[in-house]
């Protein structure tokens, strides 16, 4: 039969039945790195699928999205059980990224020793050495269910019996199973790069860089990221919702509003908190400035307008401004390296006008605000005069807040730094966590599509390159920040879904976003739905699914 091989554009002849692997090898190996899957017809497959008609395949290394997931699955897998080999009664958990790695700690908070972290290390390197097979079981969702329950994987089984999918599938490494909601590599001799070092009461899995395979990402101390995961961990620890099969069966079981309530007080209270450090640094320390950045799609704005009411409360008079308004006109805008417009460029802001406007602010005098235009792409006014009063704040919000640069002229005591963003707590179980990313992807897709004209198509199809200018221009000044704020809800993905889906659904499968709309609408089915009625009407996720009391 004929295969048409998407990295070669050329069409090769395997035997029908020929596995993936093989596939590759007759395609004549077309990458640079060891191929750690496939997108067979743009869904992804692990190197053991075989073909029996003819497909459209691209394999996928390292370095691409897809593979770099395979990776990180299989190197987990290879990480728990080499804990459960060495402690078999002691319960593990992958919690959430930081540092440029996946944390990973004992469940109950059991301190983990360097002398631990080194027999697991050691135990790793072993089960890579060793080449194991990773086995592939589908079944009917009743025996993974009695499965699970029978080896006391208690959150496996409660996820895939709320889920309500027929048939589920799992793994197994010498004798030990795990469930992963992806596929893994053929054997644990693939994973050739990770490192194991101690963090905090539990262990940092370092993983290799995306651009270079070859080499670990340094540690990157992000001990204020690490304590906003933290506290939330507590939270869903206190109300019994650590993982999504939790979740579930509380709505199914009538309490969804009052995860809602816990979940949208939680956030409240921190906004009222970083309110009363605001102004507790105005009183002592004559700040004037606060700075609200953040990734796409974290929830600033409606963020912005929350601290601005809990501002009044104390008795501060906030004026908000948006960077966006200082966006060079369009022709004037830096370019990427591949020549189109860098719109998430520190430099697509006219700093000169906007460090001009901000000058004349403190001296008292009194300012026409810019705003821009992002249909003409250019900078207009419409009359709007701003003049700071004696109790006045001024709250600057955008993606660039954080960077030194913005405010290099300003007395860093007269400054508040804030960071905001997404920080999912809330995983699928125990080691199946779920990124960060992913969270924010789905909000943007549903905002974009109901409120500022995109197709889910075109907002996958940007969002690479929005992520990009994060790794650039955001997330290496978050530590700057004086608090972090986590705009992630325990129950949101569940409300979520209800929006994603159709839009999702729209996207055609020959489209090439088709890949990425099928891993989310997968991902999506594990969360049952929840009513969005229950919502307050200044909720934060009303930015994203509209019928909030703010203006935007």
């Amino acid at each position: 039969m004929e295969i048409y091989c998407k990295n070669t554009e050329q069409t090769v002849r395997v035997p029908v039945g020929a596995t993936l692997e093989a596939i590759y090898e007759a395609a004549g190996r077309p990458l640079r790195y060891p191929p750690l899957g496939a997108r067979v017809n743009k869904r992804v497959e692990g190197l053991t699928y075989r073909c029996w008609n003819p497909k459209d395949v691209e394999f996928v290394d390292y370095t691409h999205p897809s593979g770099y997931r395979i990776y990180l699955r299989s190197l987990c897998f290879i990480l728990v059980k080499a804990v459960y080999d060495l402690y078999p009664s002691r319960p593990f958990s992958l919690e959430h990224p930081v540092s440029k790695g996946l944390y990973c700690a004992f469940e109950h908070r059991e301190p983990m020793t360097e002398d631990d972290v080194r027999r697991i290390k050691q135990r790793m390197q072993e089960i890579i050495g060793e080449d194991l097979p990773f086995v592939r079981y589908v079944v009917r969702t009743e025996d993974a269910l009695a499965t699970f329950r029978e080896r006391g994987m208690n959150d496996r089984a409660l996820l895939i019996e709320t889920a309500g999918m027929a048939y589920t599938t799992y793994y197994g490494l010498n004798g030990y199973i795990d469930y992963f909601y992806g596929c893994l590599t053929p054997s644990s001799g693939r994973i050739p790069l990770f490192d194991l070092i101690p963090y905090a009461d539990g262990v940092l899995l370092q993983l290799p860089q995306r651009e270079d395979p070859t080499r670990l990402y340094p540690l990157v101390p992000q001990q204020k990221m690490f304590n906003a995961y933290k506290q939330h961990l507590q939270l869903q620890r206190t109300v019994g919702v650590n993982y999504v099969g939790d979740l579930n069966r509380a709505v199914s079981e009538g309490h969804a509003r009052d995860i809602i309530m816990v979940s949208e007080a939680m956030q409240e209270k921190q906004i009222a908190q970083i309110a009363d450090d605001i102004a507790r640094r105005y009183r002592e320390d004559g700040v004037r400035i606060v700075l609200i950045s953040g990734p796409s799609s974290s929830g600033k704005t409606t963020f912005c307008k929350r601290l601005q009411v809990q501002l009044v409360t104390n008795l501060l008079h906030p004026l908000g401004i948006s960077l966006d308004d200082y966006y060079v006109n369009r022709e004037d805008t830096p370019r990427d390296d591949d020549g189109a417009y860098d719109f998430e460029s520190l430099y697509a802001i006219d700093l000169p006008y906007f460090h001009r406007d901000l000058e004349r602010l403190l001296r008292g005098d009194e300012i026409e605000l810019p705003s821009f235009d992002f249909s003409s792409g250019r900078r207009v006014f419409r009359g709007d005069m701003l003049q700071i009063r004696d109790n006045s704040v001024l709250i600057l919000e955008g993606i660039h807040g954080l960077n030194p640069e913005l405010t290099a002229h300003i007395p860093p005591e007269r400054i508040y730094r804030i960071y905001v963003s997404a920080l999912t707590t809330i995983s699928l179980d125990g080691h199946n966590w779920i990124p960060t990313s992913d969270n924010r992807l789905l909000r943007r897709i549903v905002r974009d599509y109901h409120y500022r004209g995109y197709s889910a198509r075109e907002t996958i199809a940007m969002w690479p390159k929005v992520r990009r200018g994060d790794d650039r221009w955001v997330f290496p000044y978050q530590e700057n920040a004086d608090a972090m704020f986590n705009s992630a809800m325990i129950y949101e993905l569940a409300a979520l879904r209800r929006y994603a889906e159709p839009v999702l659904s729209e996207i055609r499968e020959r489209d090439a976003e088709s890949a990425e709309a099928y891993r989310l609408l997968r991902f999506l089915r594990y969360f049952n739905y929840i009513p969005i009625e229950e919502l307050p009407a200044t909720s934060l996720l009303r930015e994203f699914l509209g019928g909030g009391v703010f203006r935007y």
